[in-house]
């Protein structure tokens, strides 16, 4: 069974989420401040590559194609990896 879709759909959802972070960080002007935008701008991308390694998988189909998957995801674990760590950034961290 092909894990591409589950991955594709999973690292866009997150991928939107990421950029909904960062862009509240920059409107709120706490960028400065800390180094969440420099983490999260780091699992956006990955989450990208993630979506397009997927996609590229789903086109594929074939041994090539699960090669893409694995590539996909073993980028969308780092990128959740990112996310943990800017989650607990925001537990940790006050913002005045």
């Amino acid at each position: 069974m092909s894990k591409s879709p589950h991955i594709l759909s999973t690292a866009s959802n997150l991928l939107g989420f990421c950029l909904i972070v960062l862009t509240s960080i920059k409107v709120f002007g706490k960028s400065a401040g800390t180094i969440i935008d420099e983490i999260d701008a780091i699992a956006i991308l990955l989450f990208l590559s993630s979506c397009i390694f997927s996609f590229l998988s789903i086109r594929k189909g074939d041994e090539k194609g699960q090669r893409l998957e694995q590539i996909a995801d073993i980028i969308f674990l780092a990128g959740l990896a990112c996310l943990s760590i800017i989650t607990i950034l925001f537990i940790f961290k006050s913002f005045d």
